[in-house]
């Protein structure tokens, strides 16, 4: 039974985030939601589009994700584009938050997948890159992918 609450499954990868900001850390968290909004997640109807997070009234708040409206919801269908609570230790909390106002980092989700049959979003403590940073991460993916494909070849 253990080995079946601990598996995961990916709901969505936020890869526009990997490429605009360098990721220096990662962090789970557990998420409030209202019940079409687990529904709506399970059948991929999210975008992460320009969503972050931010600490208010020491608590953490998600915003900007989109979460479209159950299709078979009725009249008590949930705000596509609320701010929603994440779950997390006040330990964790006061570390991020030191780390955000002293040394600028923003928090981007990177995953929302399940775990255990609750959803989950990964935090990443992100700094933005410049241009020419994601310019050199271009040049470092073709350059792996064409050194991949000579490696497939020669065997």
């Amino acid at each position: 039974m253990a080995a079946e609450s601990s598996a995961t499954k990916l709901l969505a990868r936020n890869r526009r985030a990997f490429y605009d900001y360098s990721v220096e850390e990662n962090l789970e968290c557990g998420i409030v939601l209202q019940g079409t909004e687990v529904k709506s997640l399970r059948g991929g109807k999210f975008s992460f589009s320009d969503s972050y997070a931010r600490i208010r009234d020491e608590e953490l708040w998600l915003i900007g994700l989109h979460i479209s409206e159950y299709t078979h919801g009725n009249i008590n269908n949930h705000d596509p584009l609320r701010d929603r609570k994440l779950l997390i230790h006040r330990q964790e909390l006061k570390r991020l938050k030191r780390k955000v106002e002293e040394r600028g980092f923003t928090l981007i989700p990177l995953r929302i997948y399940l775990k255990g049959g609750r959803i989950k979003v990964e935090l990443g403590v992100c700094r933005g890159k410049k241009s020419y940073d994601k310019r050199e991460s271009i040049k470092e993916r073709d350059q792996k992918r064409d050194a991949d494909r000579e490696m497939s070849g020669r065997y």
